[in-house]
């Protein structure tokens, strides 16, 4: 193929792929000195909310009683100064080109510092939270040996960490950086928590792998799933144009004492009570009374009843 054959066809594809047709809905248009969210720093930010929460864990493994107030100290410090930065971007990326001149707005600046703020505030408290997602774990565990064994090794503590922190963002109203905060969580878990789902204590996922908690789920305390539970939507309610109604809740409400064992699929806004159980390969899409138990068959034949023995139900 000669050179000018060569031009010709990359032109004309440059072409294509510049025009606005193709690049309807999937073009961010840039505007020069306005800062964008950056994956690497919020890989920082989660690193650090990790050490920051379990100090000799993650980060410094030399720290000790004697330097761990400098330590956390250095973290919180660095963690607040990206988290506003992100935040900043989260605020301006939501934002139309014309709306957002953060630049030179000061206001601007001095909002998402605030708002980091506001999460710094709240990291003791996800502390005391997720400790008590570790000592679920740990309790319904047979295999664990330690809490340091849930901490360093389970995937379910690591993608706690990062949504309960991307909850305390969703609260705030800041949008995107909570949902890439999640989603870096389920690249490395295999596990899918929506950073706007509401979960309560003690909360804990057994193996985790395949394991999707919807938007509007909302999970009370002492709950446990184990992997490829899914807790999503039924239907969609369409508008006018035939498209999905956001915002609506359309996820399942699991009280407290839930346990749902694997590959279990929970559709639409139904509530599953208090003390209930779901077998393995369950297919639920009707509310469940306080403590009922649903498995895969209507009676439960001498496998089943052994099985359910052993898994202390």
């Amino acid at each position: 193929m000669s050179n000018d054959n060569i031009m010709h066809v990359l032109t004309k594809t440059v072409d294509e792929l510049s025009g606005k047709e193709s690049l309807k809905g999937l073009f961010h248009e840039h505007r020069d000195g306005d800062p964008l969210p950056s994956a690497k720093a919020l890989e920082e930010i989660i690193d650090l909310a990790r050490a920051i929460l379990f100090p000799g864990y993650y980060g410094k493994s030399s720290v000790s009683s004697h330097t761990i107030k400098y330590h956390i100290g250095i973290s919180v410090e660095r963690f607040h100064k990206l988290l506003s930065q992100q935040i900043l971007a989260g605020l301006c990326f939501g934002l139309a080109s014309d709306d957002c001149d953060c630049q030179s707005n000061i206001p601007c600046h001095e909002s998402a510092s605030a708002l980091a703020l506001q999460v710094v505030s709240k990291l003791p408290e996800i502390r005391r939270i997720l400790a008590t997602d570790v000592e679920a774990a740990y309790n319904g565990d047979p295999a664990a040996d330690s809490f340091s064994e849930i901490i360093s090794c389970y995937p379910v503590i690591k993608a706690l960490t990062n949504y309960r922190l991307a909850h305390e963002l969703v609260l705030l109203g800041i949008p995107l950086i909570p949902r890439m905060m999640t989603e870096m969580a389920h690249s490395e878990t295999g596990i899918d928590i929506h950073p706007a789902a509401t979960i309560g204590e003690h909360f804990t996922i057994d193996h985790g792998t395949g394991v999707v908690i919807g938007a509007t789920c909302v999970i009370g305390n002492n709950v446990k799933l184990y992997q490829g539970v899914t807790l999503g939507a039924k239907s969609f309610p369409l508008d006018a144009d035939g498209n999905p109604i956001k915002g609506i809740p359309r996820h399942p409400i699991l009280e407290d004492n839930v346990v749902v064992y694997a590959n279990a699929t929970i559709l639409g806004r139904i509530t599953i009570g208090k003390g209930c159980v779901v077998g393995a390969n369950v297919w639920v899409t009707k509310s469940m009374r306080p403590h009922t138990k649903k498995f895969k068959k209507e009676k439960v034949d001498s496998l089943d009843l052994e099985y359910s023995q052993g898994m202390g139900i």
